[in-house]
């Protein structure tokens, strides 16, 4: 039970609307009932003085009580509602008598059944609001759930779409809001779900296309004379080649065509011979003979690539620690963008400043390798540069 669910905020606003109608229209009986019951007291009092004999109900305007003496007028009875001295309720009716005014006729209406009454009225009220509210409150809870179902599986759904699930739909039916927003959401993962296959497509297509000519080229290359001319041209033809590469192995992850194949796998030895293969020197600190079964080439794969961002985008030294089951790169550079952190990493960035940041096919199939073995590739930020934790599975 979440106190701070949709649906046990609906309730607790249903619960206080009918709790402020309850106490309104409490409020309004009381002063109507009450009313009726002074306009009755007073009735009562200007019939009993029309009817007292004079000489019985005499009585010095002293003795009245302050409120009804100040009101007394020649030939006009006037009314007060008070407490006595005891104070019981009482209606007062007076009216002057004699020439000098220094006397009244005065008669006098008990109001302790009807305030009697009234109390009881009140109990009464008190007591059918909380049975109505103990019955309001369950009611507006199960008519609570349904939208808040809705509203849960619409949550799931948009969960599923940014892992990756972008086939995920949710039911848009009916025509209120909730189903506006369902139907929003299909058309977001629609659209995300098109333009991610349009960029799978390109990147395909752009390796597929560019892998011909390459091998022509690098072909060519070696033909050349023997020279610093020639020498420059095979090393921009070799990161040309590495970049196809590249691109070939993003377009088969998103196809979804790798498969792995696990043996068991020497950790900390692994990961001294990725960083060598790349040529950055990283120091390997391994607690213990760590062993996992994964896939040896992929990690392999993996673990380059951390280890190359980290060199090209960190700041030295680079550092490698082998646990159970968990590989960390962490260098001593600036950290990874904000916007890496937030959106992950892209194939292909612009502008001159992201291109001086880098990260971009690198981690991606990094991750997309980690996703293939069941690994789990999280990038941090540590107070003294950047981290990439990899966990492997443990099954």
């Amino acid at each position: 039970m979440n106190p701070a669910s949709l649906r046990w905020k609906i309730a607790a606003l249903v619960t206080l609307a009918a709790t402020v109608v309850a106490a309104v229209v409490g409020l309004l009986v009381h002063q109507a009932t009450w009313q009726r019951a002074l306009d009755l007291g007073k009735a009562r009092a200007e019939v009993a003085i029309d009817k007292s004999p004079a000489s019985a109900d005499v009585v010095a305007v002293t003795e009245l009580p302050d409120a009804l003496a100040a009101q007394l007028r020649p030939g006009r009875t006037v009314t007060w509602y008070g407490l006595d001295h005891r104070d019981e309720p009482w209606m007062w009716a007076a009216k002057p008598y004699g020439s000098d005014g220094r006397e009244a006729v005065s008669a006098q209406i008990s109001m302790g059944s009807e305030l009697l009454s009234l109390y009881a009225l009140d109990r009464d009220m008190v007591k059918a609001a909380l049975l109505a509210l103990a019955g309001v409150v369950p009611l507006s809870v199960l008519a609570a759930e349904l939208p808040n179902r809705r509203l849960r599986r619409m949550a799931r759904t948009a969960r599923q779409i940014a892992d990756g699930d972008l086939a995920a739909r949710t039911d848009a039916r009916g025509r209120d809001e909730i189903a506006e927003i369902g139907a929003g959401l299909n058309s977001m993962a629609a659209g995300l779900q098109r333009r991610l296959l349009a960029e799978q497509r390109f990147t395909a297509d752009v390796a597929h296309d560019l892998r011909t000519p390459l091998m022509g080229l690098v072909t060519v290359v070696e033909l050349l004379e023997e020279g610093e001319a020639a020498d420059l041209v095979r090393d921009r033809v070799r990161v040309l080649r590495s970049l196809v590469e590249d691109l070939l192995e993003v377009s088969r992850l998103d196809a979804g065509a790798e498969v792995a194949e696990r043996v068991r796998v020497p950790l900390a030895e692994v990961a001294e011979e990725s960083a060598a293969r790349v040529g950055v020197e990283a120091r390997v600190l391994a607690s213990g003979d760590a062993v996992a079964e994964t896939d040896p080439r992929r990690l392999d794969r993996i673990l380059a690539n951390l280890v190359l961002n980290a060199h090209r985008h960190g700041a030295p030294p680079v550092e490698i620690t082998v646990r159970d089951h968990v590989i960390e790169i962490r260098d001593r550079g600036p950290g990874f963008p904000p916007e890496l952190l937030a959106d992950g990493p892209r194939r292909f960035r612009t502008g001159a400043a992201e291109r001086g940041r880098g990260h971009g096919l690198g981690l991606t199939i990094a991750l997309g390798q980690a996703q293939v073995i069941g690994a789990d590739l999280t990038l941090v930020n540590a107070p003294d540069g950047a981290v990439a934790v990899l966990r492997l599975p443990s099954g």
